[in-house]
């Protein structure tokens, strides 16, 4: 199959020159996502709900590419603050429990003082 790119239809997209998710089969490559609900146009002040937030926007993006969350092999949290990360503990488990993905954890800045966890993934398409 030849590359698809998935937009979110941000457009921030276009200004950087980037893709919300890039399927190249069997892989799909989903970037940083904040939790940032598109439906409603804000963000929540809890780290816990931006990290559900932030997984039903990977788990659209992944549909869009046909695959689901559990497809994902890899997955990279980023939090500005390292003590928040075990409130997002039992929304991880509820998305990624049986899938068990390898992870990564960093502690770094985000784009906007408001997002408290961004969140990126790498599925293998099961055939």
């Amino acid at each position: 199959m030849a590359r698809q790119l998935i937009s979110s239809g941000s457009s921030f997209e276009a200004e950087i020159g980037y893709s919300r998710a890039v399927r190249q089969d069997p892989w799909v490559f989903v970037s940083g996502t904040t939790g940032f609900n598109y439906d409603t146009m804000t963000i929540s002040d809890s780290v816990a709900e931006q990290t559900e937030q932030c997984l039903k926007n990977i788990e659209a993006a992944l549909q869009q590419a046909e695959s689901s969350l559990k497809d994902v092999v890899r997955v990279t949290y980023i939090l500005p603050d390292a003590a928040d990360f075990p409130q997002c503990w039992p929304v991880l488990k509820q998305y990624f429990g049986e899938v068990r993905p390898a992870c990564t954890m960093i502690s770094a800045g985000l784009a906007d003082p408001a997002m408290k966890i961004e969140i990126q993934v790498t599925a293998l398409k099961q055939s």
